[in-house]
C-alpha cells in the first residue's frame, strides 16, 4: 500500500519550485534524483484541470507553479523537488495545447509554435513532434505535442482545427497523407488516403 505524502511534503513542492528566481527558467528536475516519498492526492484530469484531494484547484499561479516541478519517470508522473519525489495521477497529458501561432524560424521556414495552459510555449519540430492517436472509444482524433523531457500537451479542438487549415498533401511509401510542416519537419495529422476537401 502506497503512503500518502504529508501536508510538509506539499510545501516541500511550493518551496522547491517557488527557490526558482523569476527569469532563471525551469527548475533543473531531470537533474534531482531524491527517493520516492509516496503518493500525493493530486488528479490531472483529460481536461487539463488539476485537482488535490478532490477539489479543483483554482489559482492558475499554484497549478503552474507545480507544472514547473513535473516530471514523466517509467513509473508514473511526479512532483520533484531536490530532496522529494511524490507521484501523481494523470488521466492523459499533463498540459493542453490552448493556441498554435505560425511564426517564421530563424532559418526563414514555418515554425508551429503552441501555447499551454500553464504558460509554456513550444514550437514544433523534431525536438518537440506533433502526433495524432486515435481514441479508442470514439474514433477521433487525439493529437498531442511534445513540451519537454517526455511531457506532452494534448492539442485542443480548436487548435486542432487550426492545424488542419495548415495541412497540405504529401505523399509518402505508405501513400498520400496530411501533414503540417515545423521547424524543418512534417507531421501527419491523419490517416493515409485522408484527402483536402
Amino acid at each position: 500500500m502506497s503512503q500518502t505524502a504529508t501536508p510538509q511534503g506539499l510545501d516541500g513542492v511550493i518551496a522547491a519550485a517557488k527557490a526558482q528566481a523569476p527569469g532563471r527558467g525551469l527548475p533543473p528536475v531531470h537533474l534531482w534524483n531524491p527517493a520516492h516519498c509516496g503518493d500525493i492526492d493530486i488528479v490531472i484530469k483529460k481536461s487539463g484541470l488539476w485537482f488535490h484531494e478532490g477539489t479543483p484547484i483554482g489559482r492558475e499561479a499554484l497549478v503552474r507553479l507545480f507544472s514547473t516541478v513535473l516530471r514523466k519517470d517509467p513509473d508514473g508522473f511526479h512532483l520533484v523537488t531536490p530532496v522529494e519525489k511524490m507521484r501523481i495521477q494523470v488521466e492523459d497529458a499533463p498540459f493542453i495545447a490552448i493556441r498554435v501561432d505560425r511564426v517564421e524560424g530563424a532559418d526563414g521556414a514555418p515554425v508551429l509554435r503552441f501555447q499551454t495552459n500553464v504558460g509554456d510555449t513550444v514550437d514544433a519540430g523534431p525536438d518537440n513532434r506533433i502526433r495524432v492517436e486515435t481514441d479508442p472509444e470514439t474514433q477521433e482524433p487525439r493529437p498531442y505535442v511534445h513540451v519537454r523531457r517526455g511531457l506532452e500537451a494534448l492539442i485542443a479542438r480548436p487548435v486542432f482545427y487550426e492545424l488542419s487549415e495548415l495541412a497540405e498533401e504529401r505523399e509518402t511509401p505508405e501513400g498520400l497523407i496530411l501533414a503540417v510542416e515545423s521547424g524543418g519537419a512534417w507531421f501527419p495529422i491523419a490517416p493515409p488516403g485522408t484527402h483536402l476537401e
